[in-house]
């Protein structure tokens, strides 16, 4: 008896020993709790509803002291709301947006091994759609007000959440609207957007990222038309050659390097960790003129490459009306991500030229109004504050600036002339991004950790100095 309970005594310490059984805080349980029901809550746009989720997390705040008359939970469409909570401080400082997205992308059980819509703990993983993107920013940011609120810590400036609908279905129901119709809700200083992530690499934590910039997406399209005819009649003048031969001539081409201070700054210190040819090169790239073999050999990583330049991708065609007949036109569509400092008609001009044929129609197809906005400058409050709380947490790992080349709410914001920075405190794998994608996970211990990076990086970046 004694032996067997000595062992069971022994199996437990190995299991705890692990991270899995660290022992977490009373905020960390908070949070693991809200992260579960939002996962649980189905904000796809086909048939979810961000409007419960953000009543749900109203409730919460509600419960723990926040009054009626600083939360609004409202939206241009029924299933579409959005939560806005406002924590009071002193008013010495302009207020602090802090933003997430409650909306996700749409996700099939049969796409995956688990349901998306269900929280599941599982080898050391939280799994579910939203768990990376970005539900677990939307639970990190509640758990932090909550925290505030309990401790009756009073910040120097209005600490604004937003937690917004729309963003993944590219519609205005969400930061757009609030900026057209309520801007006074969400007006602020600077917002940090924890739509954004830092990264591991080859299962270390590489470096915990900022991002002060963000491209462009435009999508054009390609359209050649003629008379059609018989197929049993062919004719050299066919749509669908055109209009392939254009895409061709796209796929060849190359936009020049354009750098911003972001990416200068990210490549300035992304070198430092790297070594060998590397680190050579992209130290090369910041020379003027840079080293052309540098920027060959960088231009080979796609990821790299998307940090460097503006990029068009065919991403869809359509053409054709019947298997024996010519076709009568042909479509394609290019979506371009153009980097700040360079417009849509700059970009629609040098397409028009690479394509080098009048008889293909090149138009914008889908594009955001206003023009491109520049990157939001490197705030050395900000960059000190991650700075400290990232040596606090995670001692030696380098904070760097980067630019986004996907799309958020940041875009929008900063159109506004609400300069923006991506910072989530949550560590993903660059080598296994599953965003968007089946069996979204986030890992366990990296959430724990980035719930306690926030409320950190939140009182420092609303405290006097």
């Amino acid at each position: 008896m004694l032996k067997s309970r000595s062992a069971g005594l022994f199996l437990l310490f190995l299991m705890c020993a692990t991270p899995l059984c660290a022992q977490l805080n009373d905020s960390q349980k908070l949070a693991r709790d809200i992260f579960k029901e939002l996962i649980e809550v189905n904000t796809t746009h086909s048939v979810g509803n961000t409007t419960a989720a953000a009543q749900g997390m109203a409730t919460r705040l509600r419960n723990a002291g926040f009054g009626d008359s600083e939360m609004s939970v409202l939206g241009e469409e029924p299933r579409s709301g959005n939560l806005v909570v406002r924590l009071r401080g002193t008013g010495a400082r302009k207020p602090l947006l802090l933003l997430a997205h409650l909306d996700v992308v749409e996700a099939k059980r049969e796409d995956w091994s688990v349901d998306p819509f269900k929280f599941i703990e599982k080898d050391g993983y939280f799994y579910g759609r939203g768990t990376s993107d970005i539900k677990d920013g939307d639970a990190i940011l509640i758990t932090t007000l909550i925290r505030l609120k309990q401790e009756h810590f009073q910040p120097d400036r209005d600490l604004i959440v937003a937690l917004t609908a729309g963003e993944e279905s590219g519609g205005r129901n969400g930061v757009v609207w609030l900026l057209e119709n309520h801007r006074d809700l969400i007006d602020a200083e600077y917002c940090v957007n924890t739509d954004s992530g830092f990264d591991r690499l080859n299962g270390k934590r590489w470096a915990a990222i900022v991002e002060a910039a963000e491209k462009r997406a435009v999508t054009f399209q390609l359209e050649a038309t003629d008379p059609g005819g018989h197929s049993s009649i062919p004719r050299p003048d066919n749509p669908i050659y055109r209009v392939s031969e254009g895409l061709l001539r796209i796929s060849k081409y190359s936009f020049p390097v354009q750098l911003n201070e972001t990416t200068r700054t990210f490549f300035e210190r992304a070198s430092s960790l790297q070594s060998g040819q590397l680190a050579a090169d992209m130290k090369s790239i910041l020379l003027n003129p840079p080293d052309t073999g540098a920027l060959t050999r960088l231009s080979a990583d796609p990821p790299t490459n998307a940090l460097l330049r503006t990029t068009c991708v065919a991403t869809q065609m359509e053409a054709g009306h019947a298997l024996n007949a010519l076709p009568q036109a042909a479509r394609a569509y290019v979506n371009c991500r153009i980097v700040p400092g360079s417009s849509i008609a700059e970009v629609l001009s040098t397409l028009q030229e690479v394509v080098n044929d009048q008889k293909i129609g090149l138009t914008v197809f889908l594009a955001r109004k206003g023009e491109t906005p520049p990157p939001s400058p490197l705030r050395p409050d900000l960059v000190d504050a991650v700075e400290k709380v990232t040596t606090e947490m995670w001692p030696g790992v380098p904070v760097i600036p980067r630019m986004e080349t996907g799309a958020t709410d940041g875009f929008p914001l900063r159109q506004a002339g609400i300069p923006t920075y991506g910072v989530s405190g949550v560590f993903f794998d660059v080598e296994d991004n599953r965003a968007h994608g089946s069996d979204e996970r986030v890992r366990m211990e990296d959430f724990d950790q980035g719930v306690e990076f926030f409320y950190r990086l939140a009182k420092r970046l609303s405290s006097a100095p």
